[in-house]
C-alpha cells in the first residue's frame, strides 16, 4: 500500500507526464482536490467524487500545455498525511506560467482522500485569458 508521500509524488509525476488517467486512479471513490484560493477570483476550487475528478483530469492538459512539476520537497509525513512544496511550469494562454504550490495530501486505504493545494494567485491572474 502506498504511503502518503508516495501518493503525492506519484500524483505529481503522473500529472507532469501527462498521464491524467493514472493520476485520477490514485484517488479514492470520494476523493477530492481543493485549491481554495481560486475561490477568491470566483473560479471553481473543489472537485470531489469520481465523475467530477474524471472531468477535471480530462480538461487539465488542454488548459496548461507542457505542465510539469519540479523541485518537489516533502516536508512532513505521517501515517495518513503528507505535506510538500513544489514548483510547476507550463504555458497558459500563450504565456509562461510558473507556480509555487504547497500541498497537503490526506490518504485513506492507499488512495488519495484529499489533495489541498495553495498557490500564488498573482500567477493565475497574470496568465488568465484577457477580456476582449
Amino acid at each position: 500500500m502506498s504511503t502518503p508521500s508516495q501518493l503525492l509524488q506519484d500524483y505529481l509525476r503522473f500529472v507532469s507526464e501527462g498521464k491524467a488517467q493514472q493520476a485520477f486512479e490514485l484517488f479514492a471513490e470520494d476523493g477530492a482536490i481543493e485549491l481554495p484560493y481560486l475561490n477568491s477570483i470566483g473560479a471553481p476550487h473543489r472537485w470531489a467524487g469520481k465523475e467530477t475528478l474524471q472531468a477535471f483530469f480530462k480538461g487539465f492538459p488542454a488548459s496548461f500545455p507542457n505542465f510539469h512539476f519540479k523541485d518537489i520537497v516533502i516536508h512532513i509525513e505521517t501515517d495518513t498525511q503528507a505535506f510538500g512544496e513544489y514548483h510547476a511550469e507550463a504555458t497558459r494562454n500563450g504565456q509562461p506560467y510558473q507556480q509555487h504550490y504547497m500541498g497537503r495530501l490526506v490518504a485513506e486505504n492507499g488512495k488519495i482522500k484529499l489533495l489541498r493545494e495553495a498557490l500564488d494567485m498573482s500567477q493565475v491572474i497574470n496568465t488568465a485569458p484577457k477580456a476582449k
